[in-house]
């Protein structure tokens, strides 16, 4: 679309493409002293999972060293990490939630 300026230029709008905001993943990682419940009960709070999903989440920290939980943007993800672990710290486990971007 262009338009006429009175002083002879032509002023063309320039289209300009928005990408959508980086993901972020959400991952558990594996510890020997947070209990496996916890964890679960952890999934379930903060990543809305029902038992199944939390609980094979859960093995696949155990099993693999670490799990993801969720893909969320930047805030959402750096707010889940912050919930989590202070959650943990109120209940005194070591669980570590971290975020990379996917």
């Amino acid at each position: 679309m262009a338009t006429q300026k009175q002083d002879g230029f032509v002023l063309e709008a320039k289209r300009t493409s928005t990408r959508p905001p980086p993901l972020f993943k959400v991952l558990l990682l594996n510890d020997d002293f947070t209990p496996m419940d916890f964890v679960i009960e952890v999934l379930q709070k903060f990543f809305a999972m029902d038992r199944e999903r939390a609980t094979r989440v859960m093995l696949q920290v155990h099993r693999e060293g670490m799990g993801v939980c969720g893909v969320f943007p930047r805030d959402i993800a750096s707010t889940k990490v912050e919930q989590v672990v202070s959650h943990a710290r109120q209940h005194q486990h070591p669980l570590v939630c971290v975020m990379e971007e996917n």
